[in-house]
């Protein structure tokens, strides 16, 4: 029944119901139709110099005169709504708006009859969609998993320069037995190449709140420009994710998240990545662009994207949350003890000093269109940054050390329209690796790594859903060699620029360009000759379904 049906019939039915035992002489017929002649009809409640903006029943009747025309007023043009109704005034007012949803009712009649043949089209359509729609259901893949997909094709290569020798300084060796680096990395990794990833998801879930997913992932990028033999130089974004090496599908991903109360997540995996286990990733720069160094929102200490098995707890509360997590990179193996020549290597489970562990804790804000978020992780047992991001004597004090305990503060910030003005993602980490009191690596005790990043992005540029974007900042570098007798002189710039074309919903075609000023840091021996850069661009294409 309509609303203001209901309003009407509810007093009426009240009046006419009670207890009261009404005569044929109590009701007067001719006071009722009296009490109808003294009312004049009105089109709008403006007419009614009684009823006000603030009365409590203003939009009821304005929407009673205006839209069903039931309501008459007094002939001095007043409405009196606050006089008492008696049962005659009330079964008149009824009797109008009856018989004016009579009058639609049978209006609705005549247009159901004028347009029956488009009905009838209609009606046939629908019923092939429901046919179809049952079709597909009893076909269907799975009631509780969504397939999503994505694959990506790079076309590019890297171009090496600088005048570094592979030894250093080259006063006292000869020039051919003594080669500029740049010619070995040219040779290398300097080739045109056509490289491939791809990604299935299978997000399954039970309750509609929580996520059981699957990931299924290959790649070809091992040996590529982008990541490639010479450490220090696989610094792209693809170059480190092949689960079960070139051209072979493995498990990327596989874990099952679920909601503990109102406020609490939990995550549990045998395969989960770190970031999976987060409540807020406190970054708005695309994370799968150019450079893989500007995926770890500046801080690829603290948030080192470790993978293999773990769990996690989130809480949140309004703007605020709070995670922690652990991650045991060899926590599926069954061996803990180190071997005495190849060390951990096949070795591991959980916690232990062979399990590649890292344990984070992140409390983080965010607002509408900015947050902030702080990390804190303890790695061990040779967990550490990937490869690429960061200098080689960077990623061996990480390799080498005992432990290592690493902090990242990181916040970003996006404008609520597209202009001139683009997003800002920021960030800065700190790490300080210890080598314990006894081991073949005591030379990293007590260095100091350190690394950050600046991502701009701008949306619908030039044409809506295109988009540009460029960062800088330095991989993790050394800044403080601690027991060493020498000066940490180790750093590394790099640039990226980038145009994404969006050619579709699903296919966007992405030009990029970027520079590494000095990937092999302290490595490289500064202060012979004049070191060693790093150049490459590529065109990406992506693909998602």
């Amino acid at each position: 029944m309509k609303l203001f049906q209901q309003m009407l019939l509810a007093p009426a039915a009240l009046g006419l119901l009670a207890p009261m035992a009404a005569t044929a002489s109590e009701l007067n017929i001719d006071g009722v139709n009296r009490y109808a002649d003294s009312q004049e009809q009105v089109t709008s409640i403006t007419q009614f110099s009684d009823v006000q903006p603030t009365e409590w029943a203003y939009q009821a009747l304005s929407n009673l005169v205006e839209r069903y025309g039931c309501v008459a007023g007094y002939p001095d043009g007043t409405f009196r709504g606050k006089r008492p109704l008696s049962r005659w005034e009330a079964a008149a007012l009824l009797n109008a708006c009856l018989d004016r949803i009579t009058e639609v009712t049978d209006e609705l009649r005549r247009l159901m009859k004028e347009f029956e043949t488009e009905l009838a089209v209609l009606k046939g359509r629908v019923d092939g969609l429901e046919a179809k729609v049952g079709e597909l259901e009893a076909n269907q893949f799975s009631t509780t998993t969504k397939l999503s997909g994505q694959a990506t094709f790079i076309v590019g290569a890297n171009s090496f320069g600088g005048d570094q020798r592979v030894l250093g300084n080259n006063t006292d060796i000869s020039n051919s037995l003594n080669p500029r680096f740049r010619n070995i990395a040219n040779r290398e990794q300097g080739a045109v190449a056509f490289n491939y990833d791809l990604r299935l998801d299978l997000d399954t879930s039970f309750t509609g709140k929580d996520l059981l997913r699957t990931r299924l992932r290959a790649g070809n990028f091992g040996s590529s420009p982008f990541g490639g033999p010479i450490v220090g130089l696989n610094a792209t974004e693809v170059g480190f994710e092949e689960p079960s090496g070139e051209n072979s599908v493995g498990i990327d991903r596989l874990f099952y998240q679920f909601p503990l109360g109102s406020s609490f997540t939990a995550t549990v995996g045998a395969r989960v990545r770190q970031d999976d286990m987060l409540a807020v990733w406190p970054s708005v720069y695309p994370a799968d662009t150019v450079l893989d160094i500007f995926t770890y929102a500046g801080a690829p200490g603290a948030y080192n994207l470790n993978l293999g098995s773990g769990a996690g707890l989130w809480w949140t509360s309004g703007n605020f949350s709070v995670s922690a997590n652990y991650v045991s990179a060899n926590g599926n193996f069954g061996s803990s003890v180190p071997d005495e020549f190849d060390g951990c290597d096949g070795k591991g489970g959980i916690g232990n000093e062979c399990s590649a562990q890292t344990g984070t804790a992140q409390i983080a804000y965010t607002g509408t269109n900015y947050g902030i978020a702080a990390a804190y992780t303890y790695s061990s047992g040779g967990a550490g940054i990937y490869s690429g991001n960061g200098t080689p004597f960077a990623n061996a004090a990480f390799a080498s050390a005992d432990s290592t305990n690493s902090v990242g503060i990181s916040a970003y910030w996006q404008p609520s329209n597209s202009g001139w003005i683009p997003s800002i993602s920021t960030g800065w980490g700190l790490n300080a690796s210890n080598s314990g009191d006894e081991g073949d690596f005591d030379f990293v005790d007590g260095i100091t790594t350190q690394s950050w990043y600046v991502g701009l992005q701008w949306t619908d540029v030039f044409i809506k859903g295109n988009a540009a974007g460029m960062a800088v900042g330095q991989a993790t570098f050394v800044t403080d060699t601690g027991d060493s007798d020498f000066d940490a002189n180790d750093s590394n710039y790099a640039w990226e620029f980038w145009y994404k074309f969006q050619v579709t919903d699903n296919i966007s075609v992405t030009p990029a360009l970027y520079y590494l000023s000095n990937p092999l840091g302290q490595a490289q021996r500064v202060g012979t000759n004049d070191g060693f850069n790093n150049f490459g661009g590529f065109l990406k294409t992506t693909f998602k379904f």
